[in-house]
């Protein structure tokens, strides 16, 4: 039997991403987000009655909580209510609704949950110690599911990017085809992840969930580098490479938020649990551009 399948956030990056799947499935999708359009209805996550409203009136069975407040600088500095409205009492009420018709919540995390201290690749397992009220408000988004009980998946990932919205990837492309010389930090190691490779992680683990894998699951792309390996690589496959891209340390771009270090994840467990494939960053990294450059 199909799914009926509400997707929140569907205008970000993964949403998008998600909804560029969707156009194969024999599941049947809502997408929703704070902007309207001819694809997407409106629906704010903070309110639990308008949750619940869309979540029966269509007969939704599983949720994608793809929504999330991002802007982690002014998370610390001014919006801190905001960020804890949308990455913890919406989760709160996702998860609240969904339980009420027995469906299933898949909810987005992020590798800010950690401290970044450590130098190996962080399991589901390991103590959360989140420096940041964006780290604070997605651990307070996990805590709320897990305690309302309901069937869920969380699945945390970390350097998100694609072809739409705004990410690094995109960024470093402008840059590099407009500045002679850019500096990009060296000393914050982590794995790139394609959001098409994470839509089709979520894809695999909602047609395979059977009611027994909830729990907390990693996902990123596969290998280790620096943001400022990953710009390289990034000029190197566009073609940007006449721009000079120099390393610098964290300390030469000042800010009031304490990134992790280090946020390499350990995807053993969402693999042994769903068979989910892992590619490498730089294999998808050349999907990626390819497609920026299609557009």
């Amino acid at each position: 039997m199909a799914n009926k399948i509400l997707v929140t956030g569907a205008n970000g990056q993964l949403g998008n991403e998600i909804r560029a799947i969707a156009k194969s499935s024999a599941d049947s999708y809502i997408f929703t987000d704070i902007a309207e359009d001819a694809e997407t209805r409106y629906l704010d996550i903070t309110d639990l009655d308008a949750v619940r409203k869309v979540v029966k009136e269509n007969s939704v069975n599983i949720i994608i909580n793809c929504a999330a407040y991002t802007n982690v600088d002014m998370a610390e500095v001014e919006d801190r209510e905001k960020a804890e409205s949308i990455n913890a009492t919406a989760p709160a009420n996702l998860a609240k609704a969904i339980k009420e018709v027995g469906g299933l919540l898949v909810h987005i995390s992020t590798d800010y949950v950690f401290g970044g201290e450590g130098d190996r690749p962080y399991t589901e397992e390991q103590q959360t110690a989140p420096t940041s009220v964006y780290g604070r408000t997605k651990l307070a988004g996990e805590e709320a599911i897990i305690a309302t009980n309901c069937r869920y998946i969380i699945i945390r990932t970390a350097w998100l990017y694609s072809e739409f919205g705004k990410n690094f990837c995109k960024t470093m492309i402008n840059l590099t085809s407009t500045k002679p010389q850019i500096k990009v930090v060296d000393d914050q190691i982590g794995t790139p992840t394609y959001a098409l490779d994470l839509a089709k992680a979520i894809e695999a683990v909602v047609a395979k969930y059977d009611g027994s894998q909830s729990g907390i699951y990693h996902y990123s792309n596969e290998g280790i580098c620096s943001w400022y390996e990953f710009a390289k690589a990034i000029a190197e496959l566009y073609g940007t490479t006449e721009c000079d891209i120099q390393p610098c340390t964290s300390a030469e771009f000042p800010s009031v938020v304490k990134r992790p270090a280090y946020s390499v994840l350990n995807k053993g467990k969402i693999k042994a649990t769903f068979g989910v494939d892992v590619p490498c960053w730089r294999d998808s990294l050349v999907r990626c551009i390819q497609n920026i450059k299609k557009q």
